[in-house]
């Protein structure tokens, strides 16, 4: 039960930190259309990812 919660952690952590890595390499322009922020991308992985 414990290791299986830990193991959700931690996929959940590694889907969090490629969404940002993603959305960093797009273009400021690119960002705009999706109605996303540079300042807003943690949120919006952090929402994507873990809500």
């Amino acid at each position: 039960m414990f290791v299986s919660y830990i193991l959700s952690k931690v996929r959940s952590y590694h889907l969090y930190r490629k969404t940002v890595r993603e959305l960093a390499q797009l273009s400021d322009r690119e960002l705009a259309d999706l109605g996303i922020a540079r300042y807003d991308i943690a949120r919006v992985a952090r929402e994507a990812t873990f809500a």
